[in-house]
């Protein structure tokens, strides 16, 4: 059934190529909210779906795009082993394809990595209609890996990831959450003090003078960082599924959300709105009126870019790009999508 949905993607795209008119790639819909609004007729590639390889010692799996992002999880839960960027899903219906399109990582980025540091391999269907192979399954294959790694965030700008190896990790032996009751400043310090110890803190959150701090690895490590960190124990899991998946209070609301890359050590945004701080201090998310241009200037003062990540007006979404990037991805996306026909809009309005 996976072959005939295949082939029914290379048909459709073929015909879109010919014909110059735009497809939207569009899953289960669970992100459609994330970047500019792009046209195009559907393209659903829900079709095809399933786990093709899962072999738990070698710490690698391979899922074809339309396999639900719970139903993969859930197999890994099986086996004790999970993604360690803690994707968010934003519904029931997120799919391995989009997960990966979007680049999206949860609270475990600062210390796991991100989307794109645990994909190995890739399979693209181009807009000539082909479907090309990228990367592998070990992370030592370096025949045309950085593709492969170029896919995770790329809105499907490139073409429809029809199949991705991810690598997988052991779920953590043991883990607690601590609450501590400080100002901004003390805890962006505390943070990237934290950072540069050998302490197995894995998430860190502050918002209206609490910080979370999540210690996940062995018992033994996790209690003695407990003593070290102080604070109160939190009990059960802790706010970091409700962060994941933007189901915390904070989210709600129907001012704009920003989110806002920076250094970690950078000060306070000084900018009208609530904040929530996470990843040691790099990533801040800023519910907030004020004026796009002077959320973007503050950002770059400080060393990083804002991107509108929920709300207000889905054009021009993400930081305008210099010209000699702009130039590559021009060029990247004539070589994968010379018709223009994938997700036209999505990312940047050239592209």
């Amino acid at each position: 059934m996976s072959d005939a949905a295949l082939n029914e993607l290379v048909e459709r795209v073929r015909a879109a190529t010919a014909a110059r008119s735009p497809l939207s790639i569009r899953a289960g819909g669970s992100k459609d909210f994330y970047g500019n609004a792009s046209e195009g007729e559907r393209l659903d590639p829900r079709g095809h779906a399933g786990i093709v390889a899962y072999e738990p010692t070698e710490l690698v799996v391979t899922a074809r795009c339309g396999t639900r992002l719970s139903e993969l999880e859930s197999e890994l839960d099986a086996a004790g082993q999970t993604l360690a960027f803690e994707p968010p899903h934003f519904g029931p219906e997120a799919t391995v394809g989009g997960c990966v399109a979007a680049g999206l990582a949860g609270p475990r980025r600062a210390s796991a990595g991100g989307v794109r540091d645990f994909v190995l391999g890739v399979k693209i269907l181009t807009g000539q209609g082909e479907v090309l192979a990228f990367g592998g399954t070990v992370m030592k294959n370096v025949a045309g890996y950085d593709v492969a790694r170029l896919a995770a965030g790329s809105l499907g700008i490139l073409g429809v990831i029809v199949e991705v190896s991810l690598k997988v990790l052991p779920k953590p032996v043991a883990e607690a959450t601590r609450r501590l009751e400080c100002d901004e400043a003390t805890a962006i310090r505390r943070m990237n003090e934290w950072a540069g110890q050998p302490l197995p803190i894995s998430a860190t959150a502050w918002r209206d003078g609490v910080l979370y701090v999540r210690l996940s690895g062995a018992r033994a490590a996790v209690a003695e960082a407990e003593r070290k960190i102080g604070g109160e124990a939190v009990d059960g899991a802790g706010p970091w599924h409700a962060l994941r998946e933007h189901t915390d209070a904070f989210f709600a609301g129907e001012a704009p959300l920003w989110r806002l890359a920076l250094p970690s050590t950078a000060v306070s945004l000084e900018l009208p709105g609530a904040q929530l701080i996470e990843w040691n201090g790099g990533q801040r998310w800023l519910r907030s009126d004020a004026d796009a241009a002077a959320i973007r200037a503050r950002a770059a003062a400080l060393g990083g870019y804002a991107t509108l990540f929920r709300g207000g007006e889905r054009r021009d979404v993400f930081t305008p790009l210099p010209p000699p990037i702009a130039a590559i991805h021009r060029r990247l996306k004539a070589q994968f999508d010379p018709a223009g026909i994938f997700n036209r809009g999505r990312m940047y309005a050239e592209l």
